[in-house]
């Protein structure tokens, strides 16, 4: 998962029963990487990880520069190669 990614809480109601229920489902983020408070901060651990698992995926060589990408860039590449990879839909 990405950090791109959001917890909602959602409430369904049953029409058959009218049960109401509530649990969280997760989505794309709100906001545009670029315009995260914390975008400017090193990588983390897991976007880290899963954008090796990306690449190698995608047939891709892992480029010099993965570990020093922001979280707003590692967002955005991972983005691209869900993209191509089909992951995360």
């Amino acid at each position: 998962m990405s950090d791109r990614t959001r917890t909602e809480t959602a409430t369904t109601e049953t029409a058959t029963t009218g049960t109401t229920t509530t649990g969280t489902t997760t989505g794309p983020a709100a906001k545009d990487p670029d315009e995260w408070a914390t975008g400017d901060e090193p990588i983390t651990g897991p976007q880290l990880s899963y954008l090796e698992t990306l690449l190698q995926q995608a047939g891709r060589e892992r480029p010099d520069d993965l570990a020093s990408l922001s979280k707003a860039e590692a967002s955005k590449r991972i983005d691209e190669l869900q993209a191509v990879t089909g992951r995360g839909r």
